[in-house]
């Protein structure tokens, strides 16, 4: 699904992500790690085409897309949860959701938004409440569903858990999770990992725009062993690493 070549990018003359290797396939959940300043929202960026590349090359489904601007990326199948959400806090959650739906016409809108309701049943119930109402959970809903309403292939998700409960935090990730079984792919970048590594295929370490370290779930693992005609190992029990 997508695939990062010795990517660096910055802003200016200011460097922050150095020569990173990244592949993301059909389904996959995948989580950057890392300290505050790392660069993890850089690359969700970067992937998107909000800062450029300075070397490499990104491909999306076999497409190279490097000096793509970032409304091509979205008709292509990309979409961004940003850090914070971003909502409009004015604007009703129906609203919000129709800023998301780039591209997308009637029927296939009004599918969308029926997928998001379905996945967030809270969201239908405050449909026509004013986004700037709703509590933190609620609003961190509208952003992953703003960005679902365009129906993307890739969905980049920007410290999903900030300032939630873990229990909020851990059936968001389940959501997504259940998006991934469908075929979504998803990167989301976080600064505490201790729920996002439960549920991700991947985990890419973070440290001063460098990946340090790249590790794969159990579940993971025991599939590729599988393939490989190695011994099968154990299924983990849900949110284990």
């Amino acid at each position: 699904m997508l695939e990062l070549k010795k990517v660096g990018s910055g802003y200016g003359r200011l460097p922050v992500l150095y020569d990173l290797d990244m592949t993301v396939d059909q389904g996959e959940m995948v989580s950057v790690l890392g300290s505050n300043g790392a660069g993890k929202s850089t690359l969700l960026k970067t992937i998107l085409g909000a800062v450029p590349l300075s070397k490499g090359d990104i491909n999306f489904r076999k497409q190279r897309v490097s000096t793509m601007p970032s409304h091509k990326r979205v008709a292509l199948g990309i979409a961004l949860s940003p850090e914070g959400r971003q909502v409009f806090p004015t604007l009703s959650v129906k609203e919000n959701l129709l800023t998301g739906a780039y591209g997308v016409d009637g029927k296939k809108m009004k599918e969308q938004f029926d997928r998001c309701f379905e996945l967030f049943p809270r969201l239908k119930e405050r449909s026509s409440q004013a986004a700037g109402s709703l509590s933190g959970g609620e609003q961190q809903m509208l952003a992953v569903s703003r960005a679902l309403m365009s129906r993307p292939r890739l969905l980049l998700v920007d410290e999903l858990s900030l300032g939630l409960a873990p229990i909020i935090a851990e059936r968001l990730y389940a959501a997504l999770r259940s998006l991934c079984d469908e075929g979504l792919s998803v990167i989301m970048v976080e600064q505490f990992h201790l729920v996002a590594v439960g549920f991700s295929d991947k985990q890419f370490i973070m440290e001063k725009g460098r990946f340090v370290k790249v590790t794969q779930s159990a579940t993971k693992m025991a599939e590729k062993s599988k393939k490989e005609g190695g011994v099968k190992m154990p299924t983990p029990s849900k949110g284990a690493f």
